[in-house]
């Protein structure tokens, strides 16, 4: 079968890291993948926001875990190193699936690359609070942005579990 086609059949999300920070250069080719995800009529008005610093990776966590209703302590991001936070510019039609391919992009480089990957969400709800459109607009980011999810990245700290069985009668042939 096609190298490609068996990424996405092997890739699973990873929810137990190492600490081990992953090298700029295989960050870099991930996000490149994340870069070139189709998009409506060619907007490319998605946004990868790279967060390696421990101190905002923490704070994106804890923001994370507040919104999502976790207990004190617990970590959304399971202790992944290193978050791509995807963002989309609401004022396209297609920003959602365009947020959502470059994010599913990033999954499968990180696969193939051998890093583990995860999809978080609430990241939509991070960016409506007063301290995630700070984020953006430090970073001078301008416009109405939405956010899409966050690509968590690390060494796995787990094995793998194998692919479910796919569900019958989801494809229909006309």
């Amino acid at each position: 079968m096609n190298e490609i086609i068996n990424a996405m059949i092997e890739r699973r999300s990873i929810r137990k890291y190492k600490p081990d920070m992953i090298p700029d250069q295989v960050i870099d080719d991930i996000i490149l993948a994340g870069l070139y995800a189709a998009s409506g009529r060619g907007y490319q008005a998605v946004r990868i926001i790279a967060v390696k610093d421990k101190t905002v990776r923490d704070r994106l966590s804890e923001m994370n875990r507040a919104i999502g209703g976790w207990n004190e302590g617990f970590d959304p991001f399971y202790g992944a190193p290193v978050v791509l936070l995807v963002v989309a510019d609401k004022t396209k039609p297609t920003y959602v699936y365009d947020g959502s391919l470059v994010m599913g992009n990033l999954m499968l480089a990180a696969h193939s690359l051998g890093i583990g990957s995860c999809w978080i969400h609430r990241a939509k709800e991070e960016l409506q609070s007063p301290e995630g459109k700070k984020l953006i607009s430090d970073l001078g980011i301008e416009g109405d942005w939405e956010g899409i999810g966050h690509c968590i990245l690390g060494y796995s700290d787990t094995e793998p579990s194998a692919p479910p069985a796919r569900k019958e009668n989801r494809v229909y042939f006309i």
